[in-house]
């Protein structure tokens, strides 16, 4: 699998036209504190009366900046993955870190208020509230996060940066549904997190929306610092992202 596909960055170093993660990025990049860190991480799913194992010894790390997408057939435990990344869910067992915090260690209000300033989501389709623009979505999740210490990046100043600064008073029925994404990705990015966490962002998409989409979140992940973890079926995206990991019966395997 390449290396993300060229968003408009010069690399600091090259050797041909292939444009690859430079070995200089990578090792200032093994220097900062991961954005997201997760080791033997375990979890069983009661299914009736049986028990499914969602997870099996799972571990994966994020370097901040980077983008790995999550591929595999249904019910492999991609969703499964998001949940204990995300605080959503506990494992039964292994460690889970954002930007150096131990998830773990953290009772369930404290888990709560960590991931409301520290962790983004991107849903399928948006998952836009249908009563507020564009802005407002921003504006509310800045106004829930609104914890002491905590930066936030401004509503109009981020939409203008995924090409939406013109639609702000829009509401989600008078947008499409690539800039439905594009909202749902400017909301994820405003309390600027450490880690950035997208569910099939091309789903409901065609394949020019799609490639426009990945290829943003690529540049935000990249320009923001942000470690990204993006699940898809889209094999057709892949190129943009820095690594391709794949889970298969709860089992984490790089591609």
């Amino acid at each position: 699998m390449s290396a993300r596909k060229d968003l408009g960055r010069t690399p600091a170093v090259t050797t041909d036209t292939d444009t690859r993660v430079d070995t200089a990025a990578l090792e200032v990049a093994a220097l900062e504190i991961a954005a997201l860190e997760i080791v033997d991480a375990n979890l069983s799913l009661g299914d009736g009366d049986q028990t499914v194992t969602a997870l099996n010894a799972v571990s994966l790390t994020v370097r901040p900046g980077e983008m790995v997408a999550v591929v595999g057939p249904s019910g492999s435990g991609k969703s499964s993955l998001l949940a204990v990344a995300g605080a959503l869910t506990t494992p039964d067992s292994g460690t889970v870190r954002v930007g150096g915090h131990d998830l773990l260690a953290m009772k369930r209000a404290e888990a709560a208020r960590f991931r409301r300033g520290h962790i983004g989501f991107v849903f399928q389709s948006g998952n836009l509230i249908p009563s507020l623009t564009a802005a407002d979505q921003l504006r509310l999740v800045s106004h829930l996060g609104n914890t002491k210490g905590r930066k936030f990046r401004d509503p109009l100043e981020l939409l203008e940066q995924v090409g939406l600064g013109h639609k702000a008073d829009r509401r989600p029925d008078q947008l499409s549904g690539g800039e439905r994404q594009r909202v749902g990705i400017a909301r994820a990015l405003v309390s600027t997190p450490s880690l950035l966490l997208v569910d099939e962002p091309t789903a409901a998409l065609d394949r020019a929306r799609s490639h426009e989409i990945v290829q943003l979140l690529a540049r935000e992940a990249r320009e923001s610092k942000v470690g990204t973890v993006m699940v898809t079926h889209d094999y057709d995206v892949l190129d943009y992202c820095d690594r391709v990991v794949e889970m298969t019966d709860g089992r984490l395997t790089p591609r």
